[in-house]
């Protein structure tokens, strides 16, 4: 991906410096001198994050430094926030009197966004592909008197079309076919007007700032005007057959035999654009297979690995199937890791294998954690959600996925959830209710247990939540459902008083009567799941303390009463599922909620008047 994780944390805190409640903290506090400079210093940070990023894997000291540079933007982070929630608490005071209570409008987190590839080519990414490559090489020798003709290269995500495209390009008989070559990542809508202006700027490095389109045919025309060319024009997903006839067009101005490789995924695309055969790319033979995977998982100066991770390693590229990008990232992933255990892991994990994933869900958590950014107001965050996991499908890391309406439903293959719990391993853990101890480092944990079976002395808070090293959870999940008596008042309590910088926190099947008070004292939480707990008869009025809160779900709580009557300061409330006894809503306040998207009611026999 264009942006690591890490960039994304210290883009992060740069956008919640710019947010116009965090001004309004930096004026009433009298911190701009400071404010500012750490704005400097982070910007700095950012400018070198991605080159650090790309260099980590094969550099222990680097590793480290980034490890404490992560941690100390997650503290930033939640110094920040502390100061916008008190800002955001004084407004809302001001508009409805005083309560106590912690506002956070959340500005999320820049996510990563689709590749800009170019003609650099590395020599550890091209293996395997000698007969590909000279066949499509054939085809750009070979006499040709059209004035313009297209190759299609067609392959899944990940299978190196761009890397066998470089590697063409590269060749020294390539280069004195052709008297310009041309390599431009074509925007994903086929937008005409930026497609002609990468061109350009490829073939001659020309500003182009303030031409319109008809300035830009102009240039193209003369650049390419009777030239022998090869454009390349990678990743192409518009299967859109005017504009492409468009650029034709204007391409039919170079020599006689000039060529254009075309990259893409989609037989479609490739049958509108090519006028050669599709060259289908395939998975890689297990030989070419492996010697990719120990070029990434292996010193180069290493003669001899350690044959039982080779062994292990052995299984894990049958498991890839012959796809380039997965064996180059499993084997950088590993490349630091000489524990066995580490790369057994990701050979037989198999826990997302045949779990059903539901968008909706999955873009709330990513809201609620701070991973979503849009760059317009005019589209909503939980469209930008929906529009990430599509780029994952088209990437082939989703697969089955079944789209109804606006909802979309797919799995995750066990190696891809693998591989994001090596990458995350750091920063996400999978606990259990007897784990006695977690890193300091964890932000987010998941329960991965479903019963108290086998478990012995629990006295319902697991013992790693007692620990100083909670304190810093964003993030209480629960994988499964839960047995009965689990999530308890005492869990729910504890979870409440130790962790205070909690965003996302599921409580959902608990076994308790009451949620503690102490709840408005999470004033950064953004989700709480409530959902099942059949007991639950009363929230507490301090619940609407919780301005920063964007999803809030108790739905089949069949023995909720009356809801707080203050509900119209949850200011940030995005979603609201409810089951309650009341036969009335009128004194919720839940009808002044301005930005409120979707309500649901469930369960709800008494209710007879609404607002």
């Amino acid at each position: 991906m264009a942006e690591s994780f890490l960039f994304s944390v210290a883009q992060g805190v740069l956008g919640k410096i710019a947010s116009p409640a965090f001004k309004e903290a930096v004026a009433i506090y009298s911190i701009k001198d400071q404010i500012h400079e750490l704005e400097n210093t982070l910007a700095a940070i950012t400018a070198v994050l991605l080159d650090a990023e790309e260099q980590r894997a094969k550099n222990c000291s680097l590793q480290l430094w980034l490890g404490r540079l992560r941690d100390v933007l997650y503290d930033a982070e939640d110094v920040l926030d502390e100061l916008e929630c008190e800002t955001l608490r004084k407004r809302v005071i001001s508009q409805y009197g005083g309560v106590k209570e912690k506002v956070h409008r959340f500005f999320s987190l820049s996510n990563p966004s689709r590749e800009i590839t170019h003609l650099f080519i590395n020599k550890l990414d091209v293996v395997g592909r000698d007969v590909d490559k000279q066949k499509i090489i054939e085809i750009l020798m070979r006499p040709d008197h059209k004035n313009l003709s297209v190759v299609p290269i067609v392959g899944i995500g990940g299978m190196g079309k761009t890397a066998l495209a470089k590697s063409i390009c590269n060749d020294d008989g390539v280069k004195a076919q052709f008297e310009l070559l041309l390599w431009v990542c074509v925007p994903e809508d086929f937008d005409l007007e930026k497609t002609i202006e990468r061109i350009i700027k490829d073939a001659n490095s020309q500003s182009l700032s303030n031409l319109d389109i008809q300035q830009l045919q102009t240039i193209l025309r003369t650049t390419i005007k009777d030239k022998k060319f090869l454009l390349v024009l990678d990743d192409v997903w518009s299967n859109n057959h005017s504009r492409w006839e468009e650029l034709k067009a204007l391409l039919i101005e170079g020599a006689s035999g000039s060529k254009i490789i075309v990259t893409t995924r989609s037989s479609e695309v490739a049958s509108t654009m090519g006028t050669h055969p599709t060259h289908n790319l395939k998975g890689l033979s297990h030989e070419d297979s492996m010697a990719l995977f120990k070029k990434w998982a292996f010193d180069e100066k290493e003669k001899r690995p350690r044959p039982d991770l080779l062994d292990i390693g052995n299984d894990i590229v049958i498991k890839c199937q012959g796809v380039p990008l997965l064996l180059k990232t499993l084997g950088s992933v590993l490349y630091t890791k000489d524990e066995e255990q580490h790369w057994a892991h990701i050979r037989d994990s198999e826990i997302w294998k045949g779990y059903v994933i539901h968008s909706y869900m999955l873009v709330m958590l990513w809201m609620s954690l701070g991973l979503i950014s849009s760059s317009t107001e005019k589209l909503a965050l939980e469209d930008v959600g929906v529009d990430y996991i599509k780029v994952l499908w088209k990437r082939s890391l989703i697969q089955e996925v079944e789209e109804s309406e606006s909802i979309l439903s797919f799995k995750m293959h066990d190696l891809v959830h693998s591989l994001a719990m090596i990458v995350a391993q750091d920063d996400c853990s999978v606990v259990g209710l007897d784990t006695v101890e977690i890193s300091e480092r964890v932000r987010y944990i998941s329960f991965s247990t479903n019963s108290l079976e086998g478990i012995s002395n629990f006295d319902g808070v697991p013992p790693f939540l007692r620990k100083p090293t909670s304190k810093r959870l964003h993030a209480i999940n629960f994988q499964f459902k839960v047995d009965d008596g689990v999530i308890n008042r005492e869990f729910a309590r504890t979870c409440i008083s130790k962790c205070n910088h909690l965003w996302y926190l599921n409580l959902g099947f608990g076994s308790f009567e009451e949620l503690p008070s102490s709840i408005c004292n999470l004033k950064q939480l953004r989700l709480l799941i409530l959902g099942n707990n059949k007991r639950l008869k009363k929230l507490p009025d301090s619940i609407c303390e919780l301005q920063s809160l964007l999803y809030l779900y108790f739905d089949d709580c069949s023995e909720l009463g009356d809801l707080p009557k203050k509900m119209k300061r949850l200011i940030n409330l995005r979603r609201l599922s409810v089951t309650t006894k009341q036969m009335s809503l009128q004194e919720s306040g839940i009808q002044y909620l301005e930005n409120l998207e979707f309500l649901g009611f469930r369960g709800c026999q008494n209710l007879r008047v609404f607002f």
